[in-house]
């Protein structure tokens, strides 16, 4: 996989992935939608630690210049 996203693209999803998990087990957010939230979170950060997005390479798309 070839690197496609930039660190401030990197820093965006963390930050993203930490506030929605504190939305959830804080107890704000809940049922189905906290679910939902949780498991965008973890691909947020999962994306954000290999550097890579999937939905990006169909399209030709990086935030990457490099």
């Amino acid at each position: 996989m070839k690197r496609n996203m930039s660190n401030i693209d990197r820093i965006v999803r963390v930050v993203l992935a930490i506030i929605f998990a504190y939305l959830y087990f804080g107890g704000i957010v809940t049922g189905t939608f906290g679910i939902v939230l949780v498991v965008l979170g973890a691909v947020f950060l999962l994306t954000a630690i290999i550097a890579f997005c999937p939905l990006y390479a169909p399209f030709k798309f990086s935030t990457y210049k490099g």
